[in-house]
């Protein structure tokens, strides 16, 4: 196991800057999960860390050595990629061994490291297969044994899951944590999904146009969200953002509604702001604010309901079986103690 640090990390094609000044500590043993939109430069954070792009500025570190010009090999990191990239001619067993073969291992060596990964991974009554007489999960597990059989200080794992069904990416999930759980051998794993990052990251990394946006803890981020980006990305369904002014005690929109404020502390008037609110934090109550229904859509344990106050749009979740039907108005209230406020400019936590 490692620690990574990555220090003021910069990639640039040419002119083109995609990797801003990237710092990033991870400590020996955690699951870290880099999660931002397509486009954020996550993936290719990944990549300079396994060596397969070179880092343009900055410094990489391996167990405290610096590893900015070592080929991938010498890293001594498992990279774990979205397609698989398994060999169609080789069975299960080969396909897993086939990183100790070049490495010129004992064939003695190489069935022990198999068998363990396959015991793991409960694929040993398949490793006499070939990749076409596998599942898509299957096929996930056997590239995830192939990383295990070379003991490498670093797991790298790159959107693993993408293209896996709906309920196989969740049974993977777990997979993948229970499996971290069993080897504590640090892992950085990338996703564009922040269900997937909230479920399974000891700590998050949100990234958006080659920066981190915050680091830290998936309730921390989910309760303290830093800036407005963030507070949108992680949680689902997202935070409900309304612009406004402070006014009177309140926010009062383009409209001209008042929303109540944070009672923490005292808030300039005048001031322009996002407030922010998540949507199980508003609930149906008599004699409150005045929404008219434009969706409803039951999921099961809880009913997502669109309203629209004026030009405001608000997401409410809530396990309230009520008959609510589209047209209808409907009273509800925010909960104060739950409300987040952002600058309207640079969208940073007040």
């Amino acid at each position: 196991m490692a620690s990574v640090n990555i220090e003021s990390a910069v990639k640039a094609y040419g002119a083109q800057t995609v990797l801003h000044g990237v710092s990033v500590d991870i400590p020996d043993g955690s699951f870290v999960v880099l999660v931002g939109p397509s486009g954020c430069g996550k993936s290719t954070l990944l990549r300079m860390i396994a060596g397969l792009e070179p880092i343009t500025g900055g410094t990489i570190r391996i167990d405290g050595t610096v590893v900015n010009d070592l080929p991938p090999k010498q890293r001594d990191i498992s990279m774990v990629f979205q397609n698989y990239a398994l060999y169609p001619h080789m069975t299960v067993a080969e396909n897993m061994a086939f990183s100790l073969t070049l490495a010129g291992a004992l064939k003695a060596d190489k069935a022990r490291e198999v068998a363990r990964a396959a015991n793991i991974l409960g694929l040993t009554p398949l490793l006499a297969r070939y990749p076409k007489q596998l599942s898509g999960g299957q096929r996930q597990r056997v590239a995830m044994g192939r990383a295990i059989v070379r003991n490498p200080k670093v797991f790298l794992f790159d959107e693993p899951l993408s293209n896996l069904d709906a309920k196989l990416r969740v049974a993977m999930r777990a997979e993948i944590k229970a499996l971290h759980q069993r080897l504590k051998t640090t892992t950085i794993y990338v996703t564009h999904d922040q269900v997937e990052a909230m479920t399974m990251a000891d700590t998050i990394v949100v990234m958006h146009d080659g920066r981190v946006e915050q680091t830290g803890s998936p309730l921390h981020l989910y309760d303290q969200p830093a800036n407005a980006f963030v507070a949108t990305f992680i949680g689902s369904p997202a935070m409900n953002l309304i612009e406004g002014k402070v006014a009177g005690g309140g926010v009062v929109d383009r409209d001209g509604q008042r929303w109540p404020l944070p009672s923490q502390k005292t808030w300039p008037e005048g001031r322009a702001v996002m407030l922010g609110i998540r949507p199980e934090d508003i609930s149906f109550v008599e004699a409150g604010t005045v929404g008219e229904v434009q969706l409803v859509e039951p999921t099961g344990a809880e009913t997502l309901v669109s309203l629209s106050v004026g030009t405001s749009r608000l997401l409410v979740a809530t396990r309230d079986r009520r008959p609510i039907k589209s047209g209808d108005r409907v009273e509800f209230a925010l909960d104060s103690a739950r409300i987040h406020l952002f600058d309207a400019l640079d969208g940073r936590r007040l």
